[in-house]
């Protein structure tokens, strides 16, 4: 019987360390090739192990939460299946051993020359509803659904059009349709069959807050209920966050250790901040037509069940804009070719990286050469990497390698801020909420859906009349999508 260790590898470029978070196997497990053996946290994201050896786990080497060297011994694996020995007069059949990561160390296996096979992925999730808070009712029983439901309700077709008021009107009511009223009920419409509707309207959710995970792009019960539970278990963590008075204060201090993703995100913060010159710009945008085209784009069969929000526009419009000031797509490097001479890379290619939060902290995965992405190319992007994100799963190559990058602070319904600048670029663009504001248009003071852009650029790069036209431009594709037709 031969014994394999299995060492932990550099799962990204130059990693040097990382956590053994969970394992999946314990000693008498039978394992095969590909099957995961643990989660680790290396200071890109969380990853999953698969096994390069198939046979039975005889120890774990690391227990979890311990950090430790790339390199490292962290499982053993013999080449028996747990519950069949093999005769001690039979020789035992030498199984083939074919290792994910490199060659076996020769210490460690019989075979001396193994072959390299392939390698082994403001974010979003449910609004904070501090804002607005309706009491909560107990969830009904779910109905019995004995015959097929529509996926929606049937939704009236409706003309956008401009409503100027009179200037006097009888009894100083005026009860007929608005633009905004009319923009509201043409963008405000989420797919979902009308038990989930009354269930969403009896615990006060708003169905736009949900993450629809349906076949067609609907809210289902279980999204619901997912939803619901996470909206308790940060209600019932406020409840109990505050430590009893009685205490000391020292008693009452949560540490917790920065390490993994976390770590890695403050010290290339810091580094950025302080090494690139940053200069920031906003303009606010009257964003109405591309809420209008986001929701024709939903109702169109092409992007049947595939989610799709204004962000998937502003990724286009920053793109688009990109192509007409190419340096804000740029890296500016440091002695440059060994010398003490610095120079600009222009990048003619585009890795679009879209700042998720996680519970591990903020990960920028990228989007590989966005710019060859059709618009429902794009969408399917966004949505992998959202919800890879979401779920842990990012890899270290998908945020390898970015060159402009976009955070989605609106998800969480903040108007706009000052964004770091993710280190190897030179420009961010911040995309705060979208909601309804008076607007004057034509002389008129009408609703409108109004956003804020905010962006921060490396001033040794991009000067104020670059960032200017760049913004401009982002802009101008927010307030006429069409533009992208041109």
């Amino acid at each position: 019987m031969t014994v394999n260790k299995f060492n932990l590898p550099d799962v990204g470029e130059g990693l040097t360390e990382a956590e053994i978070v969970s394992w999946k196997v314990k000693p008498g497990d039978t394992v095969a090739i590909n099957d995961v053996l643990c989660e680790i946290e290396t200071a890109k994201s969380l990853v999953e192990l698969p096994s390069p050896f198939a046979g039975t786990v005889t120890e774990l080497l690391v227990p979890e939460g311990i950090t430790i060297d790339v390199g490292t011994a962290i499982i053993s694996v013999s080449d028996s299946v747990s519950g069949d020995p093999t005769p001690a007069d039979v020789p035992a059949p030498a199984l083939p051993v074919q290792p994910l990561y490199g060659k076996l160390p020769a210490s460690d296996a019989d075979t001396s020359d193994g072959a390299l096979a392939g390698g082994p992925l403001v974010g979003s999730g449910p609004k904070a509803d501090a804002v607005k808070r309706r009491a909560r009712k107990a969830a009904p029983a779910a109905p019995a659904v004995s015959a097929p439901v529509p996926v929606a309700e049937p939704v009236e077709a409706r003309t956008v059009a401009q409503v100027t008021p009179p200037a006097s009107i009888a009894n100083g009511v005026d009860d007929r349709p608005t633009l905004g009223d009319t923009i509201t009920g043409l963008v405000n419409r989420v797919l979902a069959k009308p038990p989930v509707r009354k269930i969403a309207r009896d615990l006060g959710i708003d169905l736009a807050d949900v993450v629809a995970t349906g076949s067609r792009g609907e809210v289902t019960r279980e999204d619901l209920v997912s939803y619901q539970a996470q909206r308790d278990a940060e209600l019932d963590k406020a409840d109990g966050f505050w430590g009893k008075a009685g205490k000391p204060q020292d008693q009452r201090i949560e540490r917790i250790p920065v390490k993994g993703v976390r770590k890695a995100t403050a010290k290339a913060m810091v580094e950025s901040a302080f090494a690139a010159p940053h200069v920031s710009i906003f303009v606010d945008v009257d964003a109405s037509r591309t809420m209008e085209f986001v929701k024709r784009l939903k109702a169109s069969r092409d992007f049947e069940g595939i989610r799709v929000s204004p962000l998937l526009i502003l990724a286009k419009a920053v793109i688009w804009a990109a192509a007409r000031n190419p340096s804000v797509n740029a890296t500016w490097v440091d002695n440059a070719g060994g010398t003490d001479a610095a120079e600009i890379h222009v990048k003619h290619y585009m890795n679009l990286g879209i700042a998720a939060a996680t519970p591990r902290g903020l990960m920028v995965p990228n989007i590989k050469d966005a710019q060859d992405l059709s618009l429902k190319e794009l969408a399917l992007a966004l949505n992998n990497l959202a919800t890879t994100a979401r779920a842990g799963k990012t890899q270290p190559a998908e945020m390898q390698g970015g060159t402009l990058t976009i955070t989605n602070i609106g998800a969480l319904g903040i108007d706009t801020g000052t964004p770091i600048i993710n280190p190897g670029e030179v420009a961010i663009v911040a995309f705060g909420t979208i909601k309804q504001k008076p607007w004057v248009l034509d002389g008129e003071v009408i609703p409108r859906w109004i956003t804020t852009l905010g962006g921060s650029f490396d001033h040794r790069v991009v000067d104020g009349d670059l960032s200017a036209r760049f913004m401009a431009d982002v802009a101008a594709i927010l307030e006429e999508p069409a533009l992208l037709l041109d």
